[in-house]
């Protein structure tokens, strides 16, 4: 019973510091409007410094990928003392009520690989929920490219399993537990065994196997880490509105930045990792909605710290939510950044595995946990806060002032300060605008040329979506993990088109 009250405490921490920021800022403005103006000021000041320190990274994880991709990476795989031919990939493609043409996708993708497909073992995951629609995509699939992959398996997950959450975590958690029957009667190693978890709508680079393969023999104890690739919502991005590919886009410039981090780095959606590792974590946990980024922590706490995260500077294409109507579109980019959100959850279960429960997580250093802690949770912090104080908050105590604090210096300064601050940050939007211009795969033939000017233009929506597609849902998730019982988050399936 006082490890379950602990728990709770711990789920209410990052939502009670989200409110309490936000609600002292504006009571602050009330009672105090200078010293707000003075917090306000030192807050984006902070920001600013840390923008630019972040564009360092952003660029140099952008020099890297442009260089790795001019590589031909099967090349230098043949070149290895390492037999490649020793290792085989698995490769996990879970679906839940995705139509034919979406699920075809990455087979199409996997079968442009400039690697041999004859090492690839490629398992379907349905849902028990979606059987009759599945069964008649999974023949279909099977029938086209079944026999192209080494090994093709269909895996069925049962529903409504007592103690599981519904959703990507459990689907791959029972379908990796198939796959290892195959693989131990196939008697491989584990540790040759490299697994690649994508999300039905991740259509890899043609070099994205080699790439693996190359970092995966040439790392020094590769079944210590995961390896996290670049995602790039450009699958359908000419169809996406410009308010969705904003958001979209915003999720790859902050992956780049991390890339260049890799002490810092967590495995988000498509990720890959060794075969030997996600056995002895007992695979993706199957009670929770972030289980992509989760895996990591389990594989840092099962072995005592030495584990890390390999930034792979090569993309995996994805969708934008964007489903052709507008306000559905909106709804799903909501609710997929609230979900992503949601990993929040991640800060109890480590304070729980790092200090509270007796097992391998206290053996982790303390300093290495202090760090993953720190970043987690500031992160998630200052995704809630951050917009809100800079856009909104910093106007508020200007208008709030009284007559005799009006007068000051600071006050009539003020509003030129914060001015000045948010348009040298704008120089970090402008360099994503034209990376992201850079980044654009080629426009489709039927549509006109100015669609290139909108493509530039949208980034004035900036601010808008930072609040309405960062801000509010971040606090949403936050305040859903405060309040418990009912307004927990289940897992959401993102509509695809």
């Amino acid at each position: 019973m006082k490890a379950n009250i602990k728990f709770r405490i711990l789920e209410i921490i990052p939502g009670f510091l989200v409110w309490l920021t936000i609600l002292g800022t504006i009571l602050l403005s009330f009672i105090k409007p200078l010293w707000a103006i003075y917090f306000i000021i030192a807050f984006d000041l902070y920001w600013l410094l840390r923008i630019l320190y972040m564009l360092i990274y952003l660029l140099a994880s952008w020099k890297r990928y442009r260089h790795d991709l001019s590589i031909d990476w099967f090349a230098k795989v043949k070149e290895l003392p390492k037999d490649y031919n020793e290792y085989y990939h698995l490769i996990f493609l879970p679906t839940y009520k995705e139509p034919y043409q979406i699920v075809e996708k990455p087979f199409l993708a996997l079968c442009q690989s400039n690697y041999d497909l004859k090492k690839f073992i490629v398992v379907l995951a349905g849902e028990e929920l979606d059987q009759d629609n599945f069964l008649q995509i999974s023949e279909k699939i099977k029938q086209e490219y079944g026999d192209k992959f080494f090994q093709f398996l269909i895996t069925i997950h049962p529903a409504h399993v007592p103690g599981e959450l519904q959703g990507k975590g459990s689907n791959t958690h029972y379908a990796a537990r198939q796959a290892q029957k195959l693989i131990d009667q196939l008697g491989f190693d584990y540790a040759k065994v490299i697994v690649s978890n994508f999300d039905i709508d991740t259509c890899v680079h043609p070099q994205y196997f080699s790439y693996l393969t190359y970092k995966y023999l040439t790392h020094p104890n590769p079944t210590r880490a995961s390896y996290q690739p670049i995602a790039i919502y450009n699958n359908n991005v000419w169809e996406s509105n410009p308010i969705v590919r904003v958001v979209a886009s915003s999720t790859t410039f902050w992956l780049l930045t991390d890339l260049s981090r890799p002490e810092r780095l967590f495995t988000f959606s498509s990720h890959s990792m060794s075969f030997r590792a996600l056995v002895d974590v007992g695979f993706w946990d199957n009670t929770i909605v972030t289980e992509d980024s989760r895996i990591f922590l389990q594989c840092l706490v099962r072995y005592d710290g030495d584990y890390e995260t390999v930034p792979m500077y090569l993309p995996v294409y994805m969708n934008t939510v964007d489903i052709g109507n507008l306000w559905r579109s909106l709804k799903n980019q909501y609710k997929q950044m609230r979900r992503w959100a949601w990993g929040v959850e991640h800060f109890p279960w480590m304070v729980k595995e790092f200090w509270f429960k007796e097992g391998q997580g206290k053996k982790v250093p303390f300093l290495k946990k202090m760090y993953y802690l720190w970043n987690q949770t500031e992160g998630v912090y200052s995704w809630a806060t951050a917009p809100i104080i800079i856009l909104l908050a910093g106007h508020l105590p200007l208008w709030l002032a009284a007559q005799n604090d009006r007068t000051t210096a600071l006050f009539q300064n003020a509003p030129h300060v914060l001015a000045w601050l948010m348009r040298f940050s704008m120089f970090g939007m402008i360099v994503i605008a034209i990376l992201y211009a850079i980044m654009l795969p080629q426009k489709p033939k039927h549509y006109h040329w100015h669609n290139y000017f909108v493509m530039v233009l949208q980034w004035v929506l900036v601010p808008v979506t930072l609040i309405l597609f960062g801000s509010i849902p971040a606090t949403d998730a936050q305040t859903r993990l405060m309040l418990g019982g009912k307004f927990r988050l289940g897992f959401w399936v993102t509509e695809k088109k």
